[in-house]
């Protein structure tokens, strides 16, 4: 019932909630990914009957991005009661005493995303190639795009950066930054009011990246995980990481 609000009559008819709920809970107890749990599951006969099935299946019963999309729409708030039937349940078949969760442990940690370390030259350069390639899409005529400049000026940063002659790569860093200003003001000069989302979402991230931490925005590590952060937890072999803080809480027993 805590899931029946985020379905509707209308359409065409969704997969079944213990569907996507056993294989949510497959996913995640075997730390596997969507595109993974598709051959497991068809070779299981255990991971079938947990999600409902009677009889032998040959085939997926959904395509994997299903999964991505239902993860979506039930949101933060719902997947917290997942979380909080499966203690229930654990209470209730006496697997876990009510006693063991008077008390926990909570600490903190860094979730790694799986992007390659930033560096403001690439990130520049990633900027004024996508947005070169989106203004095309939306018909957009640039006065000059800087893509083919912009390889070789990063590839020059790096050069510099290697040689230990900083001047002259903060140099090449600001050539850089000046074209994806230009490339940004032409785009907003000539575009229409309505842009594309892509574009805009581009855009936003190019003054993002600007900014660089500055004016109360987050500073900008990656194009395509935005929302990455760097977070520095004092370990030796590692001082900085890129990805989210979490924090894990578990019981002093058991």
């Amino acid at each position: 019932m805590a899931l029946a609000d985020a379905y509707s009559d209308k359409g065409r008819p969704g997969a079944p909630i213990r569907l996507l709920v056993g294989l949510l809970y497959l996913k995640y107890t075997f730390n596997v990914s969507d595109e993974d749990l598709e051959p497991r599951w068809v070779e299981n006969p255990y991971w079938q009957y947990f999600c409902g099935y009677e009889f032998m299946q040959h085939e997926f019963p959904i395509d994997f991005t299903t999964l991505i999309k239902w993860r979506k729409r039930i949101g933060v708030e719902r997947l917290r009661e997942l979380l909080k039937e499966t203690i229930d349940l654990a209470v209730r078949e006496n697997s876990l005493k009510e006693k063991d969760l008077s008390s926990v442990n909570v600490d903190t940690t860094v979730q790694e995303k799986n992007i390659s370390f930033p560096t403001d030259s690439k990130l520049a350069c990633g900027l004024i190639q996508k947005l070169g390639v989106e203004a095309r899409s939306a018909g957009v005529k640039l006065r000059q795009s800087y893509r083919r400049l912009s390889k070789k000026k990063v590839v020059e940063v790096a050069r510099y950066a290697h040689a230990k002659q900083f001047k002259r790569m903060r140099k090449s860093l600001s050539k850089l930054e000046t074209w994806l200003k230009r490339l940004i003001r032409d785009i907003e000069r000539k575009a229409s009011a309505n842009l594309p989302v892509s574009l805009d979402q581009l855009l936003s991230l190019s003054r993002r990246y600007l900014a660089k931490g500055k004016l109360g925005q987050d500073k900008l590590y990656s194009i395509c995980e935005p929302s990455v952060k760097c977070i520095s937890k004092g370990k030796a072999p590692k001082r900085y990481e890129f990805g989210q803080k979490i924090s894990i809480a578990t019981t002093n027993k058991n």
